[in-house]
């Protein structure tokens, strides 16, 4: 078997499309079109024009399946939480919440649940490794880890209105 060929051909008035044949001679496409959309097709081995399957993605889950396929925090030097038992999570704070201008300390977080809250993203900026003093404003992403259970209830704490 050989190393997976990919090729771009431009489609005038409709996008790119991105063509990969992988090493077991498998062949997909992605066509870029230009209103954000892409269309995922793969094809039957032996005929090369049979679309086996065919799926339109808006941009949103275009990102999210390409996250899934590439993930950008992947590192071999980082431990993986699922061998773990943990779980890294995104959990937004409301532009409403009853946690807005007061100080992380104040949600108990690892105290009621055992998650750490590791970084905050706020705007275009990351905050790492917030301490108790660090006031939360309403549009903050947290990113804590812990274990499922206490990831779910660190949801249920900062979605308390």
């Amino acid at each position: 078997m050989g190393a997976a060929r990919t090729s771009r051909t431009p489609l005038p008035g409709i996008g790119v499309r991105y063509d990969l044949t992988t090493r077991e001679r498998r062949r997909l496409s992605v066509v870029a079109h230009r209103d954000g959309s892409r269309t995922l097709s793969a094809y039957h081995g032996g005929d090369p024009d049979a679309c086996a399957l065919s799926v339109r993605l808006t941009g949103g889950e275009a990102e999210a399946l390409a996250e899934a396929l590439k993930p950008t925090h992947h590192s071999p030097s980082l431990l993986s939480t699922t061998e773990l038992g943990l779980v890294a999570e995104r959990v937004s704070l409301s532009a409403t919440s009853r946690w807005n201008g007061l100080p992380l300390g104040d949600t108990r977080m690892r105290t009621e649940t055992g998650v750490s809250i590791v970084a905050v993203l706020r705007r275009a900026a990351a905050i790492p490794s917030p301490g108790p003093g660090f006031r939360l404003a309403g549009g903050d992403t947290l990113i804590l880890i812990g274990t499922r259970e206490g990831a779910d209830a660190a949801a249920g704490i900062l979605g308390r209105e």
